[in-house]
């Protein structure tokens, strides 16, 4: 699919949602900017990012609260079935022999025709896979029932009857056209879809996560459904395949009554379950470098990232203006008004400025004055005499807190140290040497020193060994030979995803701007509410609040999945084979993934982070231990106890870490930021006092500093000096000046069309057998070549002695020119 083509589906809503960044109404931004300053003061936030949520949030996220009162009908269903099986008895008095007998009475019932007995089968076994709450007490009890009932269900072939249903219910046509037809579409509409995903969510999600007691039979079948998942098992191609063409099938609006919240977390679970989450990435990573003999990573990301702590956000503006007077006032002393915890405290704690730096004529001071607004010189000049008293020590325990060194290793790439010394070499010798690094003669002692440390910081990443590698393999296809391309579950998945890569990525990116809090209702766009919509519409005020909770609870739910998805999979491509992410990047970017999710934090991110869209007394499995309290518009609003919302902090890091993915290295994308104005939207989000999601607000920030202009750097210290103490250096790395060469105008299309070429070089060389025709061996044995049987057409006997006169006969051979050498 061309680019062209592929802009269509994401561009129009962002125009038609007026998202090209038109300026807004005045009264809009003072309102947004008085919203995001009141909460600007927000506390720190104990978030630990992982993979995923604790156990409990992750299997109650995967039911609506419209669908509640089906608990009570799966539990009916089986007690129905098991009272004639089980005489008296409960579940969890039976053997494990007994247990198993009734399981397979149940798999047998399952391959009957009647569609309504196969649900109610089906509603038996997702009884099961709950726990069978009924039976058990509390909460712990029933996840402890629902993990042996899963592994029971797995042992005796579940799962694969489950996939064979799916397959049936997803081809069902009638279903589709019907579900069309419908002006409205309810949860009852994919009933069945929903029952059978909900069982192969639960034994995904309880197989996938290990736990210190488990069996070792249970650790045997874990890796057993792993390799499953991952490998051409089922219908020749990985499981998350056939997941990828349900959300494709949905979003071309050919199966509106998919449930989509459901696929969406299946197919995130199968992939993390399949590939592996942060920290065996890490290990992979650690390992691959080994296998290309390449130094030991200089640090764990994973650790760092976990000790930082938050800072402070840049002031506001009325603590500005209060400032500014304060210093009219010939006040000398700023420093109280300064929030001690602020980012600009780099001034006394920076612990790589030098002790006699107040020697200089600027005192350092001065840098403040201009954070987020500039003194008036003629008042800079009362502040300036006489020169401050310098500042008083801290108490030593506050001192202890600060981190000694950067948080990060410095890097250097084998470009820059090249582009170092061509610089050099021109300035002081007058010519080059290429792209020679070893070469010093005739350059001074002080570059030989900076040579020296650059070598020492150089770092040479998996991607450039594939990068160098693969350009020999295209310059010499017949002398390498073969790749051996390693069978992992990221290359099946890879191999499974290429012929619709586009198609996968457009339908995700539409499903985000569909559950984006950002996006307007509009009649054309997609519906994901099909599975969160009771069949009668609410009649009381409160009936309408829980729904309200439950269609925004959905939203984020679908956003959580969607951001971990597509992080997990450039992360996983990204270690299998550089091109592989560049392809998937590539598709995201020509799709507007970029200006999407700058207009997913175009919002008060604050209040996004802290929203309370949950009922924790229907939670899953609350709500089936417990008596159910009757439901008040209190009891609504109650939410959790928490300062921020798990899902939604997690999905707005994910959606940080995509971006900076789909930009780092790339100045035509990171251009589309700062056309697109990210600034001062990723200011607003430094607003949010956590580590991990600051370092990547600044590490965007970073990139495009050089493009913002003098003004811009310097009325956002602040900022700046947040970048010098979180995000890693890059020595020789000018962004904080834009004298950079990168900063020259650039040719932004070609940078994408060579890319591209790249690319499509990549594909066909691995994957397309084809197009490789001209390197397969020729046949030389005329035996062969004659004795290889030829399709004619069915009149040629009729014209057989003309083409034998025009082609043969009438062509005079000279057999003396065969025998001279050429």
């Amino acid at each position: 699919m061309q680019a062209e083509d592929m802009e269509v589906p994401i561009i129009n809503n962002l125009i038609d949602n007026g998202d090209r960044q038109k300026p807004k109404g005045k009264d809009v931004f003072k309102d947004q900017q008085e919203k995001s300053e009141s909460s600007m003061e927000s506390p720190n936030l104990e978030f630990e990012y992982g993979d995923t949520d604790t156990l409990t949030a992750e299997l109650s996220e995967l039911y609506s609260y419209t669908e509640e009162p089906e608990f009570a009908l799966n539990r009916d269903y089986f007690e129905e079935d098991f009272k004639s099986h089980a005489r008296g008895r409960r579940w969890i008095e039976l053997t494990v022999e007994e247990q198993r007998a009734y399981v397979m009475r149940l798999l047998d019932a399952l391959e009957v025709t009647d569609r309504d007995k196969r649900l109610k089968v089906a509603r038996a076994i997702l009884y099961l896979a709950q726990g069978v709450f009924d039976e058990c007490d509390t909460e712990v009890d029933v996840l402890h029932w629902s993990r042996h009932n899963v592994f029971l269900l797995y042992d005796m072939g579940i799962f694969t009857a489950l996939l064979e249903l799916l397959s049936m219910e997803i081809d069902n046509s009638q279903a589709c056209s019907s579900a069309v037809r419908k002006p409205a579409i309810s949860l009852a509409d994919s009933t069945e879809l929903r029952v059978l995903l909900s069982i192969m969510y639960l034994m995904v999600e309880t197989i996938r996560v290990q736990t210190e007691d488990d069996r070792p039979e249970w650790r045997t079948a874990r890796e057993a459904f792993k390799n499953e998942l991952g490998s051409p098992l089922y219908n020749g191609e990985p499981f998350a395949l056939l997941l990828f063409t349900m959300v494709t099938k949905f979003c071309s609006m050919n199966a509106p009554h998919f449930p989509m919240k459901k696929v969406l977390l299946l197919l995130w679970k199968t992939i993390l379950f399949t590939l592996g989450g942060f920290e065996e990435l890490q290990e992979m990573k650690v390992r691959g470098r080994e296998r290309l003999n390449l130094p030991p990573l200089p640090e764990d990301s994973i650790k760092v990232v976990r000790a930082m702590r938050a800072a402070s956000p840049p002031a506001s503006a009325m603590e500005l203006i209060e400032q500014q007077q304060q210093q009219k006032r010939g006040r000398r002393s700023r420093r109280p008004l300064v929030k001690q915890d602020s980012l600009d405290t780099y001034n006394e704690r920076d612990p790589f400025k030098n002790d006699d730096a107040r020697d200089e004529e600027e005192d350092p001071e001065d840098t403040d004055s201009g954070i987020e607004g500039e003194v008036d010189p003629l008042d800079r000049d009362v502040i300036i005499q006489p020169p401050p008293p310098p500042p008083p020590l801290r108490p030593p325990t506050e001192r202890v807190n600060f981190p000694k060194g950067l948080p990060w290793a410095p890097k250097v790439r084998e470009k820059d140290i090249e582009h170092f010394l061509e610089t050099s070499r021109n300035k002081f010798i007058g010519f080059t040497l290429g792209n020679d690094i070893e070469t010093l003669v005739g350059l001074p002692r002080p570059i030989h020193e900076s040579v020296k440390t650059l070598k020492q910081h150089k770092y040479v990443s998996i991607a450039e060994v594939q990068i160098k590698r693969e350009d020999e393999l295209q310059q010499c296809p017949l002398t390498l030979g073969e790749e051996e391309v390693e069978e992992t579950p990221a290359e099946m998945l890879y191999l499974g995803m290429l012929p619709n890569l586009s198609q996968y990525v457009i339908a995700l990116l539409k499903l985000l701007l569909a559950a984006a809090p950002t996006s307007k209702a509009k009649t054309d766009s997609i519906n994901i509410l099909a599975d969160v919509l009771p069949e009668e519409m609410p009649i009381t005020v409160l009936q309408s609040m829980k729904l309200g909770i439950d269609v925004n609870r959905h939203k984020e739910i679908i956003v959580k999945a969607i951001s971990a998805l597509l992080l997990l999979l450039l992360k996983h491509f990204k270690l299998n084979h550089i091109y592989q992410f560049e392809i998937v990047s590539q598709h995201l970017v020509f799709a507007n993934c970029i200006p999407l999710i700058l207009k997913f934090f175009n919002q008060n991110i604050m209040s996004y982070i802290s929203a309370k869209n949950s009922i924790c007394v229907l939670d899953f499995p609350h709500c089936v231990v417990h008596e159910m309290p009757e439901l008040t518009a209190e009891s609504l609003e109650a939410g959790d106890s928490n300062q921020f919302c798990w899902r939604n902090l997690f999905s707005c890091i994910n959606l940080l870490r995509i971006l900076n993915k789909l930009t780092k290295w790339k100045h035509s994308r990171t251009m589309m930021l700062v056309v697109f104005k990210s600034a001062p939207i990723l200011k607003r989000a430094l607003k949010v006092k956590q580590a991990m999601m600051q370092l990547y607000v600044l590490k965007l920030l970073k990139i495009q500093t050089k493009y913002l202009g003098r003004q811009w750097r310097k009325s956002n210290m602040k900022t700046m000096s947040a970048i010098y103490q979180k995000v890693r250096h890059r020595l020789n790395d000018d962004w904080a000046y834009g004298n950079d060469i990168d900063a020259r105008p650039w040719d932004f299309q070609a940078e994408e069309c060579a890319l591209r070429e790249s690319i499509e070089k990549f594909n066909s060389r691995r994957y397309d057998r084809n197009r490789n025709g001209e390197f397969t061996p020729v046949d030389n044995c005329l035996q062969s070549v004659l004795g290889q049987r030829v399709d004619l057409p069915e009149d040629f006997h009729y014209s057989y002695e003309m083409w034998l006169e025009r082609e043969v006969f009438s062509q005079p051979i000279q057999w003396e020119g065969l025998l001279q050498n050429p």
